[in-house]
């Protein structure tokens, strides 16, 4: 049985720094190359953030090609025993892009750490220098579509009863007073709630415990199928995330997000 079986989705540091060791652990880093130089979490491997999208204008944040993708989770020893558990240094914004990366490669092991690098160092946890040794092993993956949501099935799903849009962006992008694309403001019925905004900084960017309440408050509930974007499907990938973390059964990331939904000429627009 796994080390990491019986474990929720969201862990802490103590349920990891006993763990550190597990055989099937695959500890990911996805900070920075400097901040992952000056020191990471014993064993962790790092991912540069940058490799989780096709970072292709005017929408980086699209999924990558099959081949980059199979080229990251090589690099990592990918197997599927693994477990992971992932962590950045901005409160989980990479994080749980990879996460949705994980679901979309149909590996569904994984954990994520909270508050990242911040709770870790708050807790006086030790880091290390250390580069852990190489374990790049080719790996074939099979792709999953069910956690992307796509232009065509957002608009083919606006208005129904059922669904949610939740715009991870800054309100004043949300009402379109900050233009990041051609066109500004938000996805018609869209629910503003800011990624940072379900942050604690009191906790060291933990999520904030009240979280299921403040969702819940704003209509973004667990009966409804919720898509969520941003700019690039980077801020989005915390919101993701937390969909998750709460048991949300039907949970998408766009990953066109406003990069591509704000470039087009056609698509509708709130503002």
């Amino acid at each position: 049985m796994s080390a990491f079986a019986n474990l929720p989705l969201v862990i802490e540091p103590a349920d990891l720094a006993e763990r550190l060791n597990a055989p099937e652990l695959i500890l990911v880093d996805l900070t920075s190359s400097s901040r992952y130089a000056e020191g990471h979490l014993p064993g962790a491997r790092f991912v540069d953030p940058k490799q989780t999208q096709l970072g292709l204008p005017p929408a980086p944040g699209q999924l990558p090609g099959k081949a980059q993708l199979e080229a990251v989770f090589g690099a990592l020893g990918h197997h599927p025993d693994a477990v992971y558990v992932v962590y950045d240094d901005e409160g989980g914004g990479w994080a749980g892009r990879f996460i949705w990366l994980l679901d979309v490669i149909g590996h569904h092991r994984y954990h994520y750490l909270n508050g990242g690098l911040h709770a870790w160092l708050a807790e006086q946890r030790p880091l290390s220098r250390d580069i852990p040794n190489a374990a790049g092993r080719p790996v074939l993956l099979e792709l999953d579509e069910s956690p992307s949501a796509t232009r065509e099935y957002i608009e083919s799903r606006l208005g129904s009863p059922d669904m949610v849009i939740w715009d991870a962006r800054s309100p004043e992008e949300y009402r379109g007073e900050k233009a990041l694309a051609a066109r500004a403001g938000h996805i018609p019925g869209a629910i503003n709630f800011e990624w940072t905004a379900a942050m604690d900084p009191s906790r060291a960017l933990r999520i904030r415990e009240d979280i299921a309440e403040q969702l819940e408050a704003l209509g973004i509930t667990a009966d409804k199928e919720i898509v969520t974007h941003c700019q690039t499907h980077h801020r989005s990938g915390f919101t993701y995330l937390l969909a998750k973390a709460l048991g949300y059964p039907r949970i998408k990331g766009y990953p066109g997000s406003w990069g591509e939904w704000g470039n087009l000429p056609d698509t509708p627009i709130q503002q």
